[in-house]
């Protein structure tokens, strides 16, 4: 049985997935039997090109590179994966290029649809890389400071507290996370429990947002689950089960319920069609404006 289809919301990308036709393909050999079939060849998944201009680019090299290839003078290594899906797809993310094909597609196709998006897959790679310049790096310090929905939290070791918890009593202090860890806590022990404290935070506030307008677009979700992924604010399967990156918790109430109706209008339109687009509008007007404003989001490096 074929996985249910699954619909990703890349945060590093500027505009939804749009599928577009390759080449004509070229004829093939008749089936060696009737029972045999041959698929229709599928789409490619690939954004318009962006305006970001190409100057010396630095060679593309994932970490776990299994294929390379040259694509307008570049050397690119990149992560190629047989999948079960439709069509080719191409994610560029911090890690590098990352293709995902379907298992009837030859390598002679894939190569051909990847030397035809070179010049997105190079773009796209220096605005990966300008964006990790400026990604937001952590001191885990008692003392320190990081966003909770929009706003700056300060980190507190509380080794009286029984739980790690959040204190609004002192608004001249601001708003503290007080930690239930000793003072001499590692910076390690100190960012897996502000990870763990969020993530609580994060699933009890996206199951609360799912609840909200799942029933307002006439859909139901049937699961949740908390993705760590590196260029993707989300994805949805057309089964009802949704991911949200738990990362989301740091940004602002409008940018999450942003990627939550965004996800729930998949379980309606599996694609990034004008009736997909329709479906959010009816709920966020404003849509657009909020997918421009998270495009600015940089997350912080938990590394």
């Amino acid at each position: 049985m074929r996985n249910p289809l699954q619909l990703v919301l890349d945060f590093l990308s500027p505009s939804p997935v749009a599928a577009v036709p390759p080449p004509t393909p070229r004829p093939r050999p008749a089936p060696s039997s009737v029972s045999e079939t041959l698929p229709a060849r599928p789409l490619i998944e690939s954004p318009s090109l962006d305006t970001v201009p190409l100057h010396g680019v630095a060679p593309l090299t994932h970490p776990r590179a299994n294929r390379e290839a040259v694509l307008a003078g570049v050397r690119v290594s990149y992560l190629f994966q047989r999948v079960r899906r439709r069509s080719i797809g191409f994610v560029v993310g911090p890690d590098g290029l990352e293709v995902r094909a379907p298992k009837w597609v030859t390598l002679k196709e894939v190569e051909l649809g990847l030397q035809e998006r070179g010049e997105w897959v190079l773009r796209k790679w220096v605005e990966v890389q300008e964006r990790q310049k400026n990604i937001r790096q952590i001191e885990w310090t008692d003392g320190a400071c990081l966003d909770y929905l929009g706003a700056s939290i300060r980190l507190r070791l509380s080794p009286e507290v029984g739980r790690s918890e959040l204190n609004r009593s002192d608004l001249q202090e601001g708003v503290e996370l007080r930690l239930a860890l000793p003072v001499t806590a590692e910076a390690s022990q100190i960012r897996d429990a502000v990870q763990a404290w969020l993530m609580r935070e994060g699933r009890a506030l996206f199951e609360a947002r799912l609840n909200f307008f799942a029933p307002q677009m006439g859909v139901q979700w049937r699961k949740l689950s908390l993705s760590n992924a590196g260029s993707r604010w989300g994805s949805a399967r057309i089964d009802g089960a949704i991911r949200l990156n738990w990362r989301l918790i740091h940004l602002k109430p409008e940018a999450i319920d942003y990627v939550v109706v965004h996800e729930l209008a998949h379980l309606r339109e599996m694609n990034h069609s004008p009736a997909f687009w329709k479906v959010v509008a009816e709920i966020l007007p404003d849509h657009m404006a909020r997918r421009r404003a998270l495009q600015k989001e940089n997350l912080a490096n938990w590394a």
